[in-house]
């Protein structure tokens, strides 16, 4: 029997790995000029700590998990997003009592879901998060953090930002009985999927993709009226910062976000160039959950974007640069029984070029048939080392990409000439 792939948990093929490496760097980049520091931790953690901050009545928890019974009877889950592992490291470890930090991971994290587009069981994500910051400034920061790489991405065209106020744990309680006691009284005009909801997460109906619901909601009580003072002012000041900084956005007060620990700011870039997955970057305020978690009060905000709806954005849009299919620089052919001779040569090149890609012909075979591989490696350049170049010290180089006529140089000179024609 032929052994293929779980559903949903797709392979990663060498010529889509360059603009995920483009994509990830480029984060990297961003998140250092606003001094945010790596943090790494397991995909696998203990069961409860994703009911306890995600929240039980959730999709994520009660239908997407992947969890199991270890060997010691403890009940595990892969991790379906970052937030919880990261606030547990960070707590674990001492990192939040009485400091901040601004931290950011990347890595795998897992939902048994419909696969579609931009959607997988195991998807990718590069999830930012800042703790021990209370005011509206750090919030601000995030999405001018966003916005900064969408425009060195140059997909910022493309990406709308939605944001809302949640409020406080208090506030929502509040608004979600009246919200129930709407809902109820027309229970029979409610989609299944939110008939379900209405007692365990309500708020999640307001989310809702059904447009009948959608139609329902219009009448429905809004939130803002049921948010404290405190928290109406913190969501004017961030409105204020991002008017200065000119940052469009739109107040969508139907955003809730699907995760129970959010409160105060939540927000989403949206797209629509990806179809009905139009989502590629959410996140929000959680001043609740490190406590949730058994820390010490702690405030944090933070946000995740999804790595695959992201390298779909960039084909989508074309907005991948050209160099960064561009995997070889050079291309070593070893004509005759010259192989020993032509790995020192490129040893030598790396040795004086540390940033040169340089492929090395392997296997043999005759000279048409090298300069073809040449060719199809995409290199600029071919260097050709055959028995007579050896004995006599030399190299050719043949042009590949430009109308250059063929030369031979003394190997003692190439590093010369390289560095002249070359950026390595």
């Amino acid at each position: 029997m032929k052994i293929q792939s779980i559903r949903g948990m797709n392979d990663l093929l060498p010529e889509q790995s360059a603009t995920w490496q483009y994509l990830e760097r480029t984060v990297a980049e961003v998140l250092a000029s606003y001094s945010y520091r790596e943090i790494r931790f397991p995909i696998l953690e203990q069961t409860e700590l994703f009911k306890r901050a995600v929240g039980e009545v959730t999709d994520i928890v009660e239908k997407e998990m992947y969890s199991f019974d270890d060997r010691n009877g403890d009940s595990l889950s892969l991790r379906p997003e970052g937030t919880a592992g990261c606030v547990r490291a960070c707590t674990e470890n001492g990192l939040l009592h009485n400091q901040t930090q601004r931290l950011w991971y990347t890595g795998p994290m897992f939902r048994h879901e419909r696969p579609q587009k931009g959607r997988l069981r195991q998807f990718h994500q590069i999830g930012v998060e800042a703790f021990g910051l209370t005011g509206p400034d750090i919030d601000a920061e995030l999405l001018l953090i966003t916005a900064r790489l969408w425009k060195t991405l140059k997909i910022d065209h493309a990406l709308k930002l939605q944001i809302n106020s949640l409020g406080t744990s208090a506030d929502r309680a509040t608004y979600r009985a009246a919200l129930v006691d709407y809902l109820e009284a027309r229970r029979d005009q409610l989609d299944e999927d939110s008939q379900r909801r209405l007692q365990s997460n309500p708020m999640r109906i307001l989310d809702s993709k059904n447009p009948d619901t959608q139609a329902l909601l219009n009448e429905a009580p809004e939130l803002a009226d049921f948010i404290d003072q405190q928290s109406r002012d913190h969501f004017a000041q961030l409105c204020a910062v991002l008017d200065a900084a000119d940052i469009a956005y739109e107040i969508n007060p139907r955003l809730v976000r699907g995760l129970d620990y959010y409160s105060k700011t939540v927000f989403e870039w949206v797209t629509h160039s990806l179809g009905a997955q139009g989502t590629v970057c959410a996140g929000g305020r959680y001043d609740g959950l490190v406590e949730q978690l058994g820390g010490k009060p702690c405030p944090g905000v933070g946000f995740a974007m999804g790595i695959e709806r992201l390298v779909l954005l960039l084909d989508e849009l074309g907005a991948v640069p050209d160099s960064v299919g561009q995997t070889v620089d050079l291309y070593l052919l070893a004509v005759g029984d010259v192989e020993q001779q032509a790995l020192v040569l490129a040893e030598n090149l790396r040795s004086h070029f540390p940033n040169i890609r340089l492929e090395c012909h392997c296997g043999g075979g005759s000279f048409k048939s090298q300069i073809k591989r040449a060719d199809k490696s995409g290199a600029r350049i071919a260097l050709i080392l055959g028995e007579d170049e050896s004995a006599a010290g030399t190299v050719g180089l043949k042009y590949l990409r430009e109308d250059r006529p063929q030369e031979t140089v003394a190997q003692s000179d190439l590093s010369q000439l390289l560095a002249s024609v070359n950026k390595f």
